[in-house]
């Protein structure tokens, strides 16, 4: 072994390297104040390796990244822990990158002969937030497709090229499949080329040039990199380590959004933290001076840090440095807690990203059922998905009248009252029990902002079944029963399978005195007056699906329609979208296995 050695070095002399390496004094001796530079660098390894393994499951489609990086998240063996690793050190680099250029303003280490290792190091900053800004998009969900998109209109901003460079960016006109693989090629190959030619040249200054030694450390005697610095810079490390792997394992990985949608706009979109203060800052500037705080005011304060070496020349020029530095990070610091707590007092962002989570949410559930995500991509599993289309379409078309459990179906209370039914239970007992409640009949829930509050219904209801006696209470329970069978509601399925005999005993009573449904309405063969709704199938996805499409017709209210739209008719809804809101309602959909 020793001869293979000393062949090696002969050919190498890697002993040498080793030796000026491991060996170089260091004036003053190892400090911890030294350890920022190597844990930065450790942080940058760990994300390079990450980085490589994580590629090598990563598909750069915008058909197949979202499933890609859910494959990873849920399915690679320790794949959302690396991926948490990866998102989590991405931040952590960030910090650490501050913390070294904090350090280095303190001790003077910009100033002459390092002013171009400082510049190194801006560089390096530039370069490790563009790896932030173009891994945001990689996973190709709501949140990034959507912060990418503002990120890139600033960049559209920038006169006269600026349309161009945004186009350049983006590949087109369209944000999609070539915005996704431009974005990954400068994440995954120009970027980090440029941090690794950075870092050599920044290691090599550093070592050019020696460590600037602090006033109080000058008279201290001199250590050795190996072993007195190396094990700090380890000990260093291993604590970012430690504090990455605690992070993951408390916030269970990475966040994955649901799939990325052009068609819907995602009001809860944010840049991360640490791009958060120059959202907040754009606020304060009107329409068409966006460029102002965009890009030519951050402009100048980059290049008043850049100029730091030069400014620290002159005799106050340090404290000239010190104290624009501190008002930058001051200023960073209060426009991020400012950001965040407009969006935690703001109830529709709140909202937004209710619905955002729940989307993320459902996302995972169906990509985890049996079904799996289909060959057209995980955004048609979810648009296709009445539990998360069915409460938007709901909102959008429905709300103005409805209400479902008292909001619009997304948690939002409208401004203005209800003057339909609450149809959230819609065809339960429950629902009709209340229906034929007197005291309720005429509240909000049910027909208290309708015309039918003053009906043969109502009427009915608040003066004969308030006088009912407790068996005729008894039979209402079973004609309740048997109505509500009719609906087939897959959350009454066990109910109605056990109370067979209830229900055939309610279809006979809905015939007789004193509840005598069959009056009014049409079951079965039975009717005397059909002047209410058909109760054959009553609330069942086909009935529901008719009195969407044309509530005017005979089946249905007729002439006594009160203002409904014939959502079918008129072409307001398609038939794909009013199948997703009555099976919505209907609790028709896959609900995972913890149900």
């Amino acid at each position: 072994m020793n001869d293979l050695l000393n062949w090696l070095d002969d050919r190498t002399g890697y002993r040498g390297l080793l030796k000026s390496a491991l060996f170089e004094h260091i004036p003053g001796g190892a400090r911890w104040r030294y350890v920022w530079g190597s844990t930065l660098t450790f942080a940058m390894f760990v994300q390079f390796v990450t980085g490589v393994v994580l590629w090598s499951a990563y598909s750069a489609n915008a058909q197949g990244a979202w499933e890609s990086v859910w494959y990873i998240q849920n399915q690679m063996l320790g794949g959302w822990l690396l991926r948490g690793i990866h998102h989590y050190m991405a931040q952590v680099t960030i910090i650490l990158l501050l913390l070294h250029l904090m350090q280095v303003m303190i001790d003077g280490a910009y100033r002459a002969p390092r002013e171009v290792n400082f510049w190194f190091g801006l560089g390096l900053l530039a370069l490790v937030l563009g790896l932030s800004l173009t891994g945001y998009l990689l996973p190709w969900d709501q949140k990034g497709f959507w912060a990418t998109k503002v990120a890139t209109s600033i960049a559209s901003m920038t006169p006269v090229v600026g349309p161009a460079m945004q186009q350049l960016l983006v590949g087109g006109v369209e944000y999609g499949h070539h915005t996704l693989t431009r974005f990954f090629a400068l994440h995954a190959g120009v970027l980090p080329a440029g941090i690794v030619a950075l870092v050599i040249g920044h290691v090599y200054l550093f070592r050019r040039h020696g460590v600037t030694v602090p006033p109080k450390a000058a008279a201290a005697p001199d250590g050795v990199f190996w072993p007195d610095q190396v094990l700090k810079d380890a000990v260093a490390s291993l604590v970012v380590m430690a504090t990455v792997l605690a992070i993951v394992l408390w916030t269970g990985g990475a966040h994955l959004g649901a799939p990325a949608d052009a068609t819907e706009p995602y009001a809860a979109a944010r840049p991360e933290w640490y791009f958060l203060f120059l959202f907040q800052w754009l606020k304060y500037f009107p329409a068409g001076w966006e460029v102002v705080g965009a890009q030519v005011i951050p402009g100048l304060v980059f290049g008043l840090v850049a100029a730091m070496p030069i400014i620290g020349r002159w005799r106050l020029g340090h404290r000239f440095n010190l104290g624009v530095g501190a008002a930058i990070l001051a200023g960073i610091v209060m426009l991020t807690w400012l950001a965040r707590a407009a969006d935690n007092s703001d109830p529709d962002f709140l909202a937004a990203k209710a619905e955002a989570d729940r989307d993320a949410h459902r996302a995972g559930v169906l990509a985890a059922s049996p079904a799996g995500i289909p060959p057209a991509g995980a955004l048609e599993m979810l648009r296709s998905d009445p539990l998360t289309q069915g409460p938007k379409l709901f909102a959008a078309s429905c709300a103005s009248c409805h209400r479902y459990e008292g909001h619009d179906g997304l948690g939002r209370i409208p401004g203005d009252a209800p003057t339909a039914s609450d149809l959230a239970g819609f065809g339960s007992r429950a629902w009709l029990a209340g229906l034929l409640d007197p005291d309720r009949i005429g509240t909000e829930a049910y027909f208290g902002g309708t015309e039918h509050a003053r009906g043969r219904m109502a009427r009915f209801v608040q003066r004969g079944v308030a006088g009912f006696s407790d068996s005729e209470r008894m039979d209402l329970a079973k004609v309740i029963m048997a109505v509500s069978a009719e609906a087939e509601l897959p959350s009454q399925a066990a109910a109605d399978s056990a109370d067979v005999s209830a229900i055939a005993e309610g279809r006979v009573l809905m015939t007789q005195e004193p509840i005598e449904c069959t009056r009014c309405h049409t079951f079965g063969e039975w009717t005397e007056e059909d002047i209410g709704p058909v109760l054959t199938g009553w609330g069942s996805r086909a009935w529901m699906l008719g009195m969407l499409h044309d509530p005017a017709a005979e089946p249905y209210y007729g002439e006594d329609n009160d203002g409904m739209p014939s959502f079918g008719v008129e072409q307001i809804l398609s038939r794909e979208q009013m199948e997703l809101i009555v099976d919505w309602l209907r609790g028709d959909w896959y609900a995972g296995p913890e149900h």
